[in-house]
């Protein structure tokens, strides 16, 4: 159903050709098969893509909130019904969204207006300055989907995202189209076509948010990172041997050529490891930012890393990088009242700041960030949060983003708990139905990146193409 049985003949030949260490025809053509995709494109800049996970599935309706008077009302009798009370804090005042009111430069359809959560002033500064745009209402799809079709009967020509509403699996079809199990992501994939544009290969995909398979490709390694650097290879760097002489002569041992295969393969992967870290240690050393990054805040600190791997894009060896940093805690389907501002003020401020930084690095127009969570919230409120839900409302940000602008349609607000009109983006609960699809989502990014067909990273953005749902959204220059 989701279309994966090229994708997966061709990872089949591949992974042969790694794992058998003493065979020739399979990793001949598994080379062969990597260097045609490797060469799809040929960079003569540098670019870009920072996913911002937000994981725990992020609640769309206080995050974008709707604002003009009509839509506001909706909203507020929705939201306050569930908790029994007119003052519930899952509901935002109009008031204190007036300073974070959103004004793109082409009004909405039928007056509709949208305002950041009060916590967000500084991205709400560069929406209105045209540094950054929301995508409203995406989600996975595997193709265009109507409300009558989801509550339908037909898989076999309308099938659903696996395992809907689970919180490792959407995260897991978010970023590789398939649920928790995957093993190749698309940001892995963007990595594989961008490949051979970087001297050091290694340093194409990097992770400050530790293992996840957004970044995994079948070429493209992913490379982590911490706040403080380079991981350091701990063999090399333990104090087991409490003498330096003996702590190198281990060093020297694990990096041996070796007659062995399996000896040999694991010191191919020492040396690669212990030159990795020298190198990084050498680039971060090099790069020296005077943008303020908000202390105490865990997605700024990984932000900063990620603008000073930027900086040293040079020492690196690189001229397409995909990046990878998070903020966890958005599972609230309590206390969203106390604790989703706070979390979305760290979210203002870190993203602020290193819009920031890329400015200074003068990459501003090269480095294109944006939002990615589990899925949505519930409209609905059970007391003082709100439960798992689909499409959400997200954010990308840069100097090529063709901002102070939506994309997408604004879906009502509604619960859609009947077939009215104004229920057919819903499916329940206030649960958005997705009018764009990630597929979408991710090809408008992977044709900026370089990516010439999208469709060949993207396994469902083929069954997509209508004025309805076009390939390119439109919202990178």
């Amino acid at each position: 159903m989701t279309s994966k049985t090229d994708f997966s003949r061709r990872s089949f030949l591949r992974q042969t050709g790694h794992v058998s260490l003493t065979g020739m025809v399979a990793p001949w053509l598994a080379n062969l098969a990597t260097i045609g995709e490797a060469a799809a494109f040929s960079a003569k800049d540098y670019k870009a893509l920072v996913c911002v996970f937000l994981f725990g599935g992020n609640d769309y309706a206080n995050t974008v909130v709707t604002y003009d008077d009509e839509s506001y009302a909706k909203y507020y009798a929705i939201r306050a019904a569930g908790s029994g009370s007119s003052t519930s804090g899952v509901v935002l005042s109009q008031e204190a969204l007036a300073a974070t009111e959103l004004k793109p430069t082409q009004a909405l359809a039928d007056g509709r207006k949208y305002a950041l959560h009060p916590s967000m002033p500084g991205v709400a500064q560069l929406f209105n300055s045209g540094k950054a745009a929301v995508q409203l209402n995406v989600g996975p799809l595997v193709v265009p989907l109507t409300r009558a079709q989801y509550f339908g009967k037909d898989r076999q020509k309308y099938p659903l995202p696996p395992k809907l509403f689970s919180h490792n699996d959407q995260q897991s079809v978010w970023q590789s189209s398939s649920p928790e199990g995957s093993t190749i992501g698309w940001g892995g994939r963007f990595g594989d076509m961008a490949y051979t544009n970087n001297s050091n290969s290694l340093f194409t995909c990097i992770s400050l948010s530790g293992n996840n398979v957004l970044l995994s490709g079948e070429s493209a390694l992913q490379y982590q990172c911490s706040t403080s650097g380079a991981i350091a290879v701990r063999s090399s760097n333990n104090n087991f041997f409490y003498q330096p002489q003996l702590r190198a002569a281990f060093t020297q041992m694990l990096q041996k050529n070796s007659s062995h295969l399996l000896e040999s393969e694991y010191n191919t992967v020492m040396k690669r490891g212990i030159s990795a870290q020298s190198i990084v240690a050498q680039g971060l050393a090099s790069v020296s930012l005077k943008t303020a990054f908000p202390a105490g805040n865990k997605l700024a600190d990984q932000l900063k890393t990620v603008a000073q791997l930027i900086g040293a894009r040079n020492t690196l060896g690189t001229k397409r990088q995909v990046f990878m940093v998070s903020l966890g805690g958005f599972d609230l389907h309590d206390y969203l009242d106390t604790r989703h501002a706070p979390l979305l003020k760290q979210l203002d401020e870190a993203m602020t700041a290193f819009y920031a930084a890329t400015q200074e690095l003068g990459v501003a127009n090269q480095v294109t960030t944006f939002t990615a969570s589990d899925f949505g919230r519930t409209l609905t409120s059970n007391g003082d949060g709100s439960d798992h839900g689909w499409g959400s409302h997200h954010l990308i940000m840069g100097g090529s983003v063709k901002g102070a602008a939506f994309y997408g349609t604004p879906p009502p607000v509604s619960v859609g708990d009947t077939n009215l009109p104004e229920d057919q983006w819903h499916v329940g609960q206030g649960r958005l139905l997705p009018s764009t699809s990630v597929d979408q989502y991710a090809g408008t990014l992977a044709k900026w990146f370089g990516v010439a067909d999208p469709t060949s990273v993207l396994p469902n953005l083929k069954n997509f193409g209508t004025p309805a749902y076009p390939k390119d959204l439109g919202f990178m220059a």
